[in-house]
């Protein structure tokens, strides 16, 4: 799935600035190989979310840093929230597509998965 489907599908958009390119190619179809959601950051590094998409309700810078450590593709704030500026800067510096969308995390998950998008397995999961 491209980040262009999870923005059509969530009713999302972006938080940070457009980036027109990311990793050299539009950020628009930028690959999203699976999903995660989740509100505590430990959890995601328990899970492989390599080229996936974190989807959190989280507002703070460590879901930037998180995401990036994991070498996660976007997140995907939830509810309508607006990450601090803080957050915002580092999403930027780092390269990462930062998107929100009004829907709760509930619905967000199921629309994605009802969509085609896997859940991101746990490391010891992976081949």
């Amino acid at each position: 799935m491209h980040l262009q489907e999870v923005i059509t599908l969530t009713e999302a958009q972006f938080l940070s600035s457009d980036l027109a390119k990311f990793r050299g190619q539009s950020v628009l179809k930028q690959e999203v190989k699976t999903g995660f959601g989740a509100d505590l950051m430990s959890d995601v590094l328990v899970y492989d979310v390599a080229h996936g998409l974190l989807i959190t309700g989280l507002i703070n810078p460590q879901i930037v840093r998180t995401a990036e450590m994991a070498d996660a593709a976007a997140i995907l704030v939830v509810r309508g929230k607006t990450p601090l500026p803080e957050t915002i800067e580092v999403a930027q510096r780092v390269g990462m597509p930062l998107i929100g969308t009004r829907l709760t995390m509930f619905e967000t998950c199921g629309r994605l998965y009802a969509a085609g998008l896997r859940a991101a397995p746990r490391h010891e999961e992976v081949d």
